[in-house]
């Protein structure tokens, strides 16, 4: 009868805990408030979980926080939240034994959400946008390479089947074209363009510039592969325009169960999000230019997830393999076949797969640029059916940087 009690208690303080409120349930007011345009509502009730939501989400809590903050334009704020974030998930890259043993009992819920890759990557993209945006180049370039030195050192050491992403190195050659560095400029662009070569109009900068440093045989490949492309160097009192729209939402993760009974397996799919796919402009004037997607995160979340799901599905076997384990000691120790395959039954129905991702991320970043006049402009972004305008002041030989956020 001891050994009786004692199943049982195990056995429901198992689902108990199965049963408490999840990351992606709880915080649903705030993403709703966020997709709305109400950032300081959204702000609020982010600031609300980081403070008082279990220590297990206090990362995605962060993450969240800072991509609101910055969402608001309120890049000062966000700064040192999304740092706050990273060097958390930093120190969560040890494994902890008593959580990895609790999350093959009860669900991977159980255990502190450590980010995914190219989560942790996009900390670095978004700090790197802040302080653009901010006006703060060196620093944003510091970011910019954080980008790069991370994935060196996953694809390098980890041997992960990652790439850069190309946003980073387009980012890196606006950043440098407008600290009148045209060499680390061209490199950056060039990059990008390796990356993704459909960007369109976005590889006038790396034509222009391969020809403004001497590089006479890139300037003739680019020319050739895309002869439609201008690339005139710029007037002594002409600037530009980059904005950089991140636009629509991540997809978000969902559990499929696959198999049945002592076959079960529990493992996370990513899935997209429905947003609005027009296509964005930009405007000054009568100039007009189309944003281009330089970086998918819809498909970047799918070769990550891809690559540790072999992983998963092992762990989802060992778990199922536990679970049976428990169950047999409850029939044993009561007696009852019955009471042993109930308990099998009611351990798997807890068995989810960890749903938790940053949701607040956009499913793509998109790039539109314009040559203008030097001068204060009124630029007009055209996206989702929404109309938006700025005001913004172009400097010679300058590149003046918009970032934008649309659901």
């Amino acid at each position: 009868m001891r050994r009786a009690r004692a199943a049982a208690m195990a056995l429901g303080a198992v689902l108990l805990s199965g049963c408490a409120g999840d990351y992606v349930s709880r915080t649903r007011a705030m993403r709703e408030a966020y997709q709305a345009g109400d950032h300081d509502r959204a702000a609020a009730l982010a600031e609300a979980e980081v403070r008082r939501g279990p220590e297990r989400d206090r990362l995605l809590a962060l993450l969240d926080q800072g991509m609101i903050l910055h969402a608001a334009r309120r890049w000062e704020e966000s700064l040192p939240v999304l740092a706050r974030a990273e060097r958390l998930a930093a120190s969560l890259e040890a494994i902890s034994v008593s959580e990895e043993g609790r999350a093959l009992l009860e669900n991977e819920r159980a255990r502190a959400y450590r980010g995914e890759d190219f989560e942790k990557l996009m900390i670095n993209v978004v700090q790197a946008l802040n302080y653009a945006a901010l006006g703060k180049d060196e620093d944003a370039l510091v970011e910019v390479r954080r980008v790069d030195e991370r994935l060196r050192k996953m694809v390098q050491e980890e041997k992960k089947p990652y790439q850069q992403l190309a946003v980073a190195r387009y980012l890196g050659g606006v950043l440098w074209e407008d600290s009148g560095n045209p060499d680390s400029a061209y490199i950056d662009y060039a990059d990008a363009l390796r990356l993704a070569p459909d960007l369109g109009p976005l590889a006038e900068p790396a034509l222009r510039l391969a020809r403004a440093t001497g590089r006479a045989e890139e300037a003739d490949a680019l020319a050739a592969a895309r002869p439609a492309l201008g690339a005139d160097p710029l007037g002594a009192e002409e600037g530009q325009v980059v904005l950089v729209l991140e636009a629509g939402l991540s997809p978000e993760k969902r559990s499929s169960r696959q198999g049945a009974g002592p076959e079960l397996l529990v493992v996370p799919v990513y899935v997209t999000r429905p947003w609005v796919r027009d296509a964005a402009t930009l405007e000054a004037g009568a100039r007009r230019a189309d944003a281009v997607t330089v970086t998918s995160l819809e498909e970047v979340a799918q070769v990550h997830l891809s690559e540790r799901i072999g992983r998963i599905a092992a762990k989802a076997v060992v778990s199922t393999a536990l679970k049976g384990g428990v169950a047999a000691a409850v029939g044993e120790a009561t007696d009852s076949e019955v009471l042993g395959w109930l308990t099998f039954l009611a351990l798997t129905s807890t068995s989810e797969a960890d749903r938790r991702s940053w949701l607040s991320l956009p499913a793509e970043l998109q790039v539109a640029r314009l040559r203008v006049p030097a001068g204060t402009h009124e630029v007009v972004l055209r996206s989702g059916g929404k109309v938006l305008r700025r005001t913004v002041v172009v400097r010679p030989r300058r590149v003046a940087l918009l970032v934008e956020r649309r659901y």
